[in-house]
């Protein structure tokens, strides 16, 4: 065990751990108009973002773990966390903060195993259901949607809405993380829902100005909180 990891705390709950996800930003190469995942993750970073997920069905584990690496420096930097989308081997390589896994993926159960219970775990649902389920097998937070129309993921499903949203949230003890079809002017109807946060990929990673496009969330969010008088953004 190295000197970092023997450093490393729980990952914060409560209040504490729904500041912490606010805003995600995930990853994709095909969306990115040349950019490369460190431009992408340094422009997010620099817009607010308060996790950042490592996704990349293409690369192999080795170019993973490579990219991963920067990554991991950049987001101690920033403050910020760094979550490995699927790969549960990469995220224990490159010590990021955690992982997030699908329903087809690993199971949670055995994502938490590896883990252990220093890293923040994340499941997506689609259902109420799936989000019980996922919180029971030891995640941290659930990943929920899509809730709008999305193109951005093709094996998405159609979008479950704010009612389902607001159903899940009240039917699990973990944060959830809303994702699908997020922008500035639909974030503050998802925070009224009873998501601690959002997810996007296209909101940014397409963006012409990818800082500023984070910063817009960040501001959208921040805003939505002070009026429902949450603290914390």
């Amino acid at each position: 065990m190295t000197g970092r990891q023997e450093e490393r705390r729980p990952p914060p709950r409560s209040t504490a751990l729904h500041d912490r996800l606010r805003l995600h930003v995930l990853t994709d190469r095909a969306l990115a108009r040349g950019r490369s995942t460190a431009e992408v993750v340094t422009a997010a970073l620099a817009g607010g973002a308060t996790v950042v997920q490592l996704r990349d069905k293409e690369r192999t584990g080795a170019a993973l773990v490579r990219v991963g690496h920067h990554l991991r420096a950049l987001t101690r930097a920033h403050g910020g966390l760094l979550i490995v989308n699927d790969r549960v081997d990469v995220a224990l390589a490159i010590d990021a903060d955690g992982a997030h896994v699908g329903q087809d993926d690993l199971p949670a159960r055995e994502a938490r195993r590896l883990l252990g219970p220093d890293r923040l775990l994340g499941v997506s649902a689609q259902t109420v259901e799936e989000a019980v389920r996922a919180a029971g097998e030891g995640a941290n937070y659930i990943g929920f949607g899509p809730v709008f129309p999305t193109a951005t993921k093709g094996d998405a499903g159609p979008p479950r809405g704010l009612e389902d949203l607001r159903r899940a949230c009240r039917a699990v003890t973990v944060p959830i993380v809303a994702i699908g079809g997020i922008t500035s002017d639909n974030v503050g109807d998802v925070l009224v829902a009873g998501a601690a946060g959002v997810a996007v990929i296209a909101a940014v990673v397409t963006a012409p100005d990818m800082a500023a496009a984070t910063r817009t969330l960040r501001e959208a969010i921040r805003d939505a909180c002070r009026a429902a008088g949450a603290a914390g953004a």
